[in-house]
Order: structure tokens, then C-alpha cells, then sequence
């Protein structure tokens, strides 16, 4: 194969991996800020699923999402094939640096077919989902190392040629490397630390800090959280087994340290056949049973020091739930008698038919800030913010 061919097959295979990484990024779009799109083709199954795994944090490195790394790869090398063509205008005599345009490229696509592999490991045995529009690209990489070298003593040697011209291009244009050094650091910086490009993976860092927490360490007691005439309400409804709840409840009590005006009324919303009669899963049994213990609680003044506890401990029956009984000093007899009451068993129907038939929600946690509906957790930062829009005042 010649010089030329294997020029134009290059270039051929990075105009196909460029689009396959512009569908790639509008996939990761689409996945993770479009509430309302479709499932992307590429997502048949729980293994072989696009959007699967542009929603974990493998789909990004150092805060840049996979997808537009591809596109950088691809733009580098297919300016790479045609390098040489500008070298001879004056203003861009620096690109007499690219002594070896196909040596780099060999380089390139071999770094990036390693790297590849890599995320195929990961897909296959962290995150159990495989993208095969990645797949694609990871064989136009292995092509594109492959084809740029004429024979294999050239592939091995374009790792030493490429590292020699570096340190040559360097010394030439010491300057200028340092500038674009200087903004590289500043740039990959910021992308990493701040994850302002990718605000999903933020969010799932933020939400994994939470749910690896044993207990709620701003933990309050009574039946007050936050202050009595409070400028901002937040009208709560979740369910003590919900995963998401548990994150919530302990976002809602260090908010409450945080802000002056701010106060929680809980509402309860088991999604459990034992109560609620509405659903159509039973996506959370026993929830029923704590919902009634939290308001079993509440009568002997401390719902907020139980509801905390329940989502930490998870009692299924009163065995479980007497050691919690006993850590808040509660009277046992009287708190089970409560808890099986028909006050009880009526409030608690009146909550759930609440949250389906009036108010239509359709999951938890869901809270009402001053009568405005949001659904689901969002990351810290995001909870002060909304609730600063609605008034909320730091202390």
C-alpha cells in the first residue's frame, strides 16, 4: 500500500470516527439532561445499552465526557495527514515540528487503542453495559495504528521518532510550549476539579458522598426541622426504604443548620401494598410498618430523631424496632400501642391518598418549596441554590 493510500484511509477512518463520536456526544446529551428523550438504537438490552453507559462515570475522564476526547483524537489525526501542505506559509512555519506526521499518528492511535481496551474492561466487568458505537471506534483506532505503519520494525520505531521530535520541537519553541503548557494544566484543571462540563457526575459524586454515610450526622430531635416561622416551607414526601430518601433526609437537616428561615414537614408515602393500595408494584415493603412508627414517634414528640433512624436501621418488625425505641427513650408500651392505633392507621391513609389522588406524585422523594413541585434528589450545591431562588437565607 502507498504513501498516498494509506493517507486517504486514515483520513476515511477518522471522518467515520468523528461521526460516530458526534453521535456518541448527542447520545451522552440526550441521556443525561433530556428528561424526555427516547432510548437511543443502541440500547437493546441491560448489557448492550448506549445510554447505560453515558450515564456512569466511566462515560467521562478528568471532566470531559469520552465522547469529545474522540473528537479531539480524530481532528489530531486527520490533521496530521495533511499537516505537511502548511508548512511552507510563514505565519505557521511552526509546524516544522511535525517531522514525522505518520510515526505520530502510529503513536496516537496505538496510545488510543490501549486506552480503549481499557474502557472495554471497564464496560464489560465494572459497569456491566457495553456501547457498541464505542466498540466501532475502539477498531478505527486499532486500524488507524495498524495502517499509518509501513511495516512493524516502522510501528515500533514511531514511539521513539515521535518522543525525539517532541524533544526537538520543544527546544526549538521552548516558549511556546510552556504557553500552551500553562493553558493545558490551567484548562485540564478546571474540567477536573470543577466537573462544571459534566454536572451528572458531579451530581453522582455529591449523591455517593451522601449514601456512604453510615448516619445522619446533623441529625435533629423533636418534631420541628428548622425553624417555626420559616419564609420557606418545603412540604416532603418520601418513604423510608426509597435509597434517594435516605440522601434527602440528610441533605434537609444540614440545610437547616445552614439556613435561618428554612422548615421540613414530612409526608408519607410507602410505596408498599400493605398500605398504599394505589400502587401497582410492591417496590418497598415495610415501609408501611416504619411510616407508622414515625408517627408513632411524633407523639412522643420526636419524629425527626426517628425518622433518621429508620433510615439508617431499616426495622422490618418490632424486634428490630425496639433497640431504636429504647436508644430515644421513648415509652414502649405506649409507642406500639400508637403505632397500631387506628389514629395512626387513619393519618397514614390520609397522607398516602394525599400524595396519588390530589397531588398525582409519582415517586419520592418529592418536596413542595412553597407550593413549587420537585421531583427526585439534586446535588447539594443545587438543593442551596433552589432554595435560595425561593428565599432561602443563609444563618
Amino acid at each position: 500500500m502507498n504513501f498516498d493510500k494509506r493517507k486517504f484511509t486514515i483520513q476515511l477512518l477518522t471522518l467515520i470516527g468523528f461521526a460516530l463520536t458526534i453521535k456518541l456526544a448527542m447520545i451522552y446529551y440526550a441521556a443525561n439532561y433530556d428528561k424526555y428523550a427516547l432510548a437511543s438504537f443502541c440500547s437493546v438490552n441491560e448489557f448492550i445499552d448506549c445510554d447505560g453507559a453515558a450515564r456512569t462515570t466511566v462515560s467521562q475522564f478528568w471532566g470531559i465526557p469520552l465522547a469529545y476526547w474522540g473528537m479531539l483524537f480524530y481532528i489530531t489525526v486527520f490533521f496530521l495527514t495533511i499537516v505537511d501542505k502548511f508548512k511552507n506559509i510563514k505565519f505557521l512555519k511552526f509546524l516544522e515540528v511535525f517531522k514525522n506526521p505518520m510515526a505520530y499518528i502510529t503513536f496516537l492511535g496505538t496510545t488510543a487503542f490501549g486506552i480503549s481496551m481499557v474502557l472495554a474492561c471497564f464496560s464489560m466487568f465494572v459497569i456491566k453495559k457495553l456501547c457498541i458505537l464505542c466498540v466501532i471506534t475502539y477498531f478505527i483506532d486499532f486500524a488507524i495504528a495498524l495502517i499509518s505503519a509501513n511495516s512493524f520494525k516502522e510501528y515500533f520505531t514511531s514511539f521513539k521518532t515521535t518522543f525525539l521530535d517532541f524533544i526537538d520541537g520543544a527546544k526549538k519553541y521552548p516558549k511556546t510550549l510552556v504557553i500552551l503548557l500553562i493553558f493545558a494544566t490551567a484548562f485540564f484543571c478546571y474540567s477536573g476539579i470543577t466537573d462544571n462540563f459534566v454536572p451528572h457526575v458531579k451530581k453522582s459524586r455529591d449523591l455517593k458522598k451522601y449514601s456512604n454515610m453510615l448516619e445522619n450526622p446533623y441529625r435533629a430531635e423533636g418534631n420541628l426541622l428548622g425553624s417555626e416561622n420559616a419564609d420557606v416551607v418545603i412540604e416532603l414526601y418520601s418513604d423510608y426504604v426509597c435509597p434517594l430518601c435516605y440522601i434527602h433526609n440528610i441533605m434537609l437537616h444540614r440545610i437547616v443548620k445552614e439556613y435561618s428561615n428554612v422548615k421540613i414537614i414530612h409526608h408519607n408515602l410507602p410505596f408498599d401494598k400493605e398500605c398504599n393500595f394505589d400502587i401497582g408494584v410492591n417496590a418497598h415493603p415495610g415501609a408501611c410498618y416504619m411510616a407508622r412508627a414515625a408517627l408513632a414517634a411524633e407523639k412522643q414528640g420526636n419524629y425527626w430523631g426517628m425518622a433518621s433512624l429508620l433510615y439508617e436501621n431499616a426495622p422490618m418488625n418490632d424486634e428490630q424496632l425496639l433497640p431504636i425505641i429504647k436508644k430515644l427513650n421513648f415509652n414502649e408500651q405506649q409507642f406500639f400501642k400508637d403505632m397500631n392505633s387506628k389514629e395512626i392507621e387513619k393519618k397514614l391513609a390520609s397522607e398516602i391518598y394525599q400524595a396519588n389522588n390530589v397531588l398525582a406524585i409519582e415517586g419520592t422523594p418529592t418536596m413542595y418549596v412553597n407550593g413549587d413541585k420537585k421531583l427526585g434528589v439534586m446535588s447539594y450545591d443545587d438543593l442551596k441554590k433552589y432554595l435560595e431562588e425561593h428565599g432561602a437565607k443563609r444563618r
